[in-house]
This record gives C-alpha cells, structure tokens and sequence, in this order.
C-alpha cells in the first residue's frame, strides 16, 4: 500500500521557503478520520507550534462528519502531532535560534494511517513572491513555445 494524498497546502510555498520537511502523526478522533477520507480538510490557515515539548497544529479545518451525531468533533481544534523527541528538539532549535516558521505542506494516508507533513523555512518578502510568479509565467511560456514548436 503506498501513499495517497489527501490535500497539499500550495499557500505554504507561496509564503515560505520550505527548507526542510519533517513527517509526523496525528492524534484524531473517529468522525476526523472519516472526514479525512471524504477529503473535507483543510491546511490553508493552519500553522504549527511547540507547547511544553510537544507539537501541535491550530487552526486546520476538518469538516464535520456528515453522518456524525452529537459526539462529532470542533472543525478547528488543536490537534497533537506525533514525533520523536530527538525532532522536536530539533524544531525548538530551528524555530528558536533562526526563527523559521513550521507550516503544514500536505495530509495524506501511509498504510491506513493520518500522515502530515510538516515544512520547516523562512517567511518570503512580498519581491520575492513576485519574483516566484514571474518566474513560473516563464517556464509555462517556455513551455507552451516548445509544444507550438513540435507541432
């Protein structure tokens, strides 16, 4: 059983540098998981951060289970990651120390388990997310060029 993504987080490599990525669990109820598989989430707002050594991700919005009943789970509550404690020492040194920011990049399924992964980089000035866009406005005119000129 390999890998099957779930929803990927494209705002986080608009704003950041995405330096290094880290791969972590997740602690859900029932209905999130339910909810997951229907692919009713949500990373676009979302951010991590360390409480008292451990790892948490605010506001990712897991759409409440349609068939769920009064025992359904809060959309956007705080939910506790998974790592080693080696990781997350070294996530307290990164964020500390150089004051990168921890974003969610993608949610996806590892044999039958809620994956995230956690991308770990700088913050981009507005030039360079300009300079990103022009950039990419290239290589798709590159591209198209090319296929005009096979044709």
């Amino acid at each position: 059983m390999g890998i099957k993504i779930i929803a990927t987080n494209k705002k986080a490599y608009h704003d950041y540098y995405i330096d290094e990525t880290f791969e972590a669990g997740i602690v859900l109820t029932g209905t999130e998981v339910k909810s997951i598989r229907g692919g009713k989430v949500n990373l676009k707002e979302s951010f991590c951060r360390i409480k008292d050594g451990e790892l948490f991700i605010n506001n990712m919005n897991i759409a409440a289970y349609d068939f769920g009943n009064r025992e359904n789970h809060d959309p956007t509550r705080m939910r506790k990651l998974l790592l080693h404690h080696v990781e997350i020492d070294k996530l307290i040194r990164l964020t500390e120390q150089k004051g990168l920011a921890m974003v969610p990049t993608k949610i996806y399924f590892k044999k039958n388990y809620v994956k995230i992964e956690i991308g770990v980089g700088p913050g981009k000035k507005l030039h360079d997310k300009r300079e990103t866009l022009k950039r990419k406005e290239a290589d798709r005119e590159m591209a198209k060029a090319i296929k005009r000129s096979y044709q």
